[in-house]
């Protein structure tokens, strides 16, 4: 299966290095060469490949956001020409219904490069606000379990701290919540960048203590795959010290106006001995609001027939770059979203933050603001 997977991820960026030098030397066109022409074959092939070399043989740290980059830049590059394709056709549709040049080639050709690069450049400046800039999606769930007043939830999946995703990103964090009124912040997994030297170094900790402070009932996490990486004792003690109150395959009870609420939160699947969700449910009363935070989307179908009222997940970033979402969305009962599914309610986000390179295209970074609704009892 390892082999398979990197014999895939080889072909494609063989495949993805063809696309990026037809683009460059289309682009090149009007000045070409003989000479240009086989140095722009030469340039991208062997950037590719020697990215991909120092990236599996791991020669310096963060190595895979060096290749990551350059695949993106590449994919960018074909997604560009695709849209100069498609404008092209429709300029040639109208000419040949009309029977009348627009324009003469020499000017054609010279927009349409000029086309090309304003879109190249335009994907990189909309996938990195797409990156940084987050929305938050609300939700509104209804639940036929007590609960004196409605309970807003905020959540934010997989932020990443760490050096491109830092302080700011926090305190924008802090922000939203505290300008939406959120009660309680909980944090599906992938909470570090696999490990805590940016954090350490750049004083996180009190950006990420004073969010914590803010909220009436506090912060809870699970620990997703990033966490787990060889790095999870010291990203523990971390997020403990700064005020996040971690759920490591544990339940907790917080009480809400006087209504009790279940907290589970279970390791990612990457922690081979993790309690099974069944086990912890175990452990509450489930006559009363269960809400379960699973880093991972892989158990929706089975959850949906056990009395979980709420399930927070995150992990697939929306696909994070065009057209993944497609893949996400075929190999996921749940890829994306909302939906009420069997006994409970499900969501998976697309994540505060972002995982390797900070470009997003075809997803946002996103927190959602949930209210929980629930019967109100009668007293009478």
């Amino acid at each position: 299966m390892r082999y398979a997977f990197f014999i895939t991820i080889f072909v494609l960026l063989q495949l993805f290095s063809v696309g990026a030098a037809l683009s460059v030397q289309w682009w090149l066109q009007p000045w070409q060469t003989a000479g240009l022409q086989t140095s722009v074959w030469v340039i991208v092939f062997v950037i590719t490949n020697g990215l991909l070399l120092l990236s599996v043989n791991r020669a310096f740290k963060n190595s895979y956001r060096w290749i990551s980059g350059w695949m993106l830049v590449m994919h960018f590059m074909l997604l560009t020409a695709l849209v100069t394709s498609l404008f092209y056709g429709g300029y040639w549709l109208v000419t040949s219904l009309t029977g009348d040049a627009l324009a003469t080639p020499a000017t054609v050709d010279f927009g349409l490069r000029i086309l090309a690069l304003a879109v190249f450049i335009g994907l990189f400046v909309y996938a990195l606000y797409s990156a940084y800039a987050p929305v938050v999606r609300e939700l509104s769930v209804d639940i036929d379990k007590p609960l004196a007043k409605p309970l807003r939830i905020a959540v934010a999946s997989d932020l990443h701290i760490g050096r491109l995703f830092g302080s700011g990103a926090i305190d924008r964090l802090h922000h939203l919540i505290v300008q939406h009124k959120a009660d309680i912040l909980l944090m599906p997994g992938d909470i570090m960048d696999d490990n805590i030297q940016a954090f350490t170094k750049y004083n996180m900790a009190k950006n990420l203590a004073e969010l914590c402070k803010s909220l009436p009932y506090g912060v809870y996490a699970t620990l997703g795959n990033h966490d787990l990486y060889g790095h999870e004792q010291p990203i523990v003690q971390a997020l403990r010290a700064a005020g996040v109150q971690l759920l490591n395959d544990e339940v907790i009870g917080i009480e809400h106006e006087g209504q009790p609420i279940w907290l589970v939160g279970r390791f990612d699947n990457h922690k081979r001995q993790r309690v099974a969700t069944t086990d912890l449910l175990a452990q509450v009363d489930t006559t009363q609001p269960v809400i379960l935070l699973d880093h991972r989307p892989s158990d929706i179908a089975e959850h949906s027939q056990m009395p979980i009222d709420l399930q927070l997940s995150g992990h697939t970033y929306n696909g994070q770059i065009f057209p993944a979402n497609f893949i996400v969305s075929a190999i996921n009962r749940l890829g994306y979203g909302y939906e009420a599914m069997g006994k409970g309610h499900f969501v998976v986000s697309s994540g505060y933050g972002f995982w390797g390179i900070p470009f997003r295209l075809g997803s946002r970074s996103e927190i959602w603001l949930i209210t929980l609704n629930g019967q109100v009892e009668d007293n009478v």
